[in-house]
Order: structure tokens, then C-alpha cells, then sequence
């Protein structure tokens, strides 16, 4: 009994941990992170909320905290939570798979303590970043923060960009991927000249300027980015 009421509660508290990183979770994915009934996930969070845990249900969607509800003992900027996002992909490519899953817990509790609309910019980061093994250790771009908030807030970007022949351009841009190389970073974008999605190396932008313009978001997946163009 005791032991059961022990599971309960680290359930309980990880559980809460999870609603304060994600912004919305649903009763199957809790139920499969935690290999119990989604009947018993209904349970704990009904305890949660009779203990006075603010739990909103959003119709359709899944769980989320009332805004506001903790307030955090550290608040990160976007551009910070977006540089540990990163790190947290790197990281994930680590063969050693002790070494992943402890920083994979720090980082659920650092995800704790951001507001929800740096979370869902964070969530959006983390899908639209892809590393490779990195040889070459060495990055020579220093636009890689200005395209991650572009990125994840929908900026239109103006570029001052030179091709593999040198040839320098000016181009309007909209932020869609980046990709981590063995070579470089590379920047997937929906490129307004050509009216396609190029690739641009980050350490071929002679200039970048985000504008105030906002465009439409393109609602699809990395993955369904490459299976629909490559």
C-alpha cells in the first residue's frame, strides 16, 4: 500500500511537472508516458485538481495549466529558451543514454518555468530543428538566434545572400526549418522571389534584417516538408 501510494505521488508530481512544461497534453499521451489506464490518468487528474492544481480541459485537445498559476522563479527571454531548445536537440544525438535522459529531465523542469506562449514558440522550434552528427565544430554565422525568433514568430526576413558562385542577391524570406550539417547550418525558407522553398547556408548572409511583416504560417511538419519536396 505504501508503495502504491509512493507511485501515486511521484506520478502525481510528474504528472504536474509535464502540464508546467508542455502547454497541452492529452489523457493518452500521460497514459503511455507513464504505462498506466488512460481511466487512471482521469483519476490523477481529478486529485490534482481537487489538492487546488488549476487544470483546464481545452475540448478536444488535452489538459493545460490556468496561466499564471506558478509563478516562475526564473524568467527566460525567448532567445534563451530557444538556445536550450537547441542545445536539447544536440544533446539528444549523445550516445549515451544515461547522460540523455538526465538532461532531458533538466531540461522538463527549465520548460516548467516559461510563460505558454514561449512554450508553444519552443514546442514549434524544437519540430522545425534537425541536427546531423557535426564534424566540423566550427560555426561562423551570427544570425542563427535572429532566424530562430523569425522562425517561431512568423517574421518575414530580408536576406543580403551570395550563392555558391558569389553572386550576391537580396531576397525576402520566410523562416521555415534549420538544419544542423556536418558542414553548416542551413536555413529551409519559402524564398518570395522564386516563389519556392530554397535552401540558404547561414554563413552566406552577408546581412539579415527580420521585418515587423508577419506571413502565414506553413502548417506542415518537417518531416512532411521533406516527403512532399525531396
Amino acid at each position: 500500500m505504501i508503495d502504491n501510494d509512493t507511485k501515486l505521488l511521484s506520478r502525481l508530481t510528474a504528472i504536474l511537472t509535464q502540464l508546467q512544461t508542455k502547454r497541452l497534453l492529452t489523457a493518452t499521451e500521460l497514459a503511455g508516458k507513464y504505462a498506466v489506464s488512460v481511466r487512471t490518468i482521469y483519476r490523477d487528474i481529478r486529485a490534482l485538481e481537487q489538492s487546488g492544481v488549476p487544470i483546464l480541459t481545452e475540448e478536444g485537445k488535452g489538459y493545460t495549466l490556468m496561466e499564471g498559476y506558478r509563478v516562475p522563479p526564473v524568467m527566460f527571454t525567448e532567445n534563451e529558451a530557444n538556445a536550450l531548445i537547441t542545445a536539447e536537440q544536440l544533446i539528444l544525438k549523445n550516445k549515451d543514454a544515461s547522460f540523455v535522459r538526465n538532461y532531458t529531465e533538466a531540461v522538463s523542469k527549465i520548460k516548467a518555468v516559461l510563460r505558454h506562449n514561449v512554450k508553444d514558440k519552443t514546442e514549434l522550434l524544437s519540430e522545425r530543428t534537425m541536427f546531423s552528427q557535426n564534424v566540423n565544430r566550427e560555426r561562423n554565422s551570427n544570425n542563427l538566434s535572429e532566424l530562430q525568433a523569425a522562425l517561431t514568430n512568423f517574421y518575414v526576413t530580408k536576406i543580403e545572400y551570395r550563392n555558391e558562385a558569389n553572386k550576391a542577391s537580396s531576397r525576402l524570406i520566410e523562416p521555415f526549418a534549420l538544419l544542423s550539417t556536418q558542414e553548416n547550418w542551413l536555413l529551409v525558407a519559402w524564398c518570395r522571389m522564386r516563389k519556392e522553398f530554397r535552401f540558404f547556408r547561414l554563413d552566406r548572409i552577408a546581412k539579415l534584417q527580420v521585418l515587423g511583416d508577419k506571413f502565414a504560417p506553413h502548417n506542415m511538419t518537417l518531416q512532411e516538408y521533406f516527403d512532399k519536396y525531396h
